[in-house]
């Protein structure tokens, strides 16, 4: 059994989309809605540094940041 919590995610067209629903990314970064304009040049924004703690209300108010399209 893997140490990592298994993440689930519906996009299809994302890279790291994986049979099942199953997010395949090594990490990944989850943001609040209102910083969804805040480009992040790098996949795991958190490395650069952009360390920062926000609340959400409902799971309908976050994002995740780690999405990139499908070649």
């Amino acid at each position: 059994m893997s140490d990592k919590p298994l993440v689930r995610c519906s996009v299809a067209n994302c890279n790291y989309w994986g049979e099942g629903n199953l997010c395949k990314a090594q990490s990944i970064q989850i943001d609040i809605d209102q910083h969804t304009s805040k480009w992040m040049k790098e996949e795991y924004a958190g490395e650069l540094g952009d360390l920062h703690q926000d609340q959400a209300s409902t799971s309908s108010v976050t994002c995740c940041q780690t999405f990139i399209p499908k070649k």
